[in-house]
């Protein structure tokens, strides 16, 4: 568990560092890119809503992160190609997490539609899925599987 625990951390950590930075040389504050994320559950009331929306946009980034690390865990599991072939299907599985943030999640939140088309921040973010969210949720999770046979075949307690 502590495993999947820091791999929730590490993901969310990783992908907020990024947006954060490439926001901030656009002239974003980093309370706005939380609030960005709030604004999924609170729509535009959110970039009124201070530090708590922020807070809470802190919040729902984190709990995506640990639910990204989770999924992962659960279909790895069940398909043991995914811990045998971690980094390979943890670069496709960031491929799959934007597409279904992207394009099922964020148009199903209160979260306004994007006014333009930004190449640079889509293809940065696809590159950051791949291999700042995907990879390590993957590479947590196998930790988190292998770590526990080994401790069930040994008999000593899990980490």
């Amino acid at each position: 568990m502590r495993k999947l625990i820091a791999g929730g951390i590490v993901v969310g950590s990783l992908d907020i560092t990024y947006a954060i930075l490439f926001w901030s040389f656009r002239g974003v504050a980093p309370t706005r890119v939380f609030q960005s994320v709030a604004a999924g559950i609170l729509g535009k009331a959110s970039f009124s809503g201070g530090m708590n929306s922020a807070l809470l946009g802190a919040a729902c980034h984190y709990f995506i992160a640990f639910s990204i690390v989770i999924v992962y865990w659960l279909a790895a599991k069940s398909l043991p190609v995914l811990t045998r072939h971690a980094v390979i299907c943890g670069i496709v599985y960031g491929i799959l997490v934007y597409i279904v943030m992207n394009y099922v999640v964020i148009p199903l939140s209160n979260a306004a539609r994007p006014k333009s088309f930004n190449p640079l921040w889509v293809s940065m973010s696809v590159i950051v899925h791949m291999f700042l969210i995907g990879l390590p949720a993957a590479l947590f999770a196998t930790a988190a599987i292998t770590s526990r046979r080994a401790s069930d075949a040994s008999g000593r307690p899990r980490g």
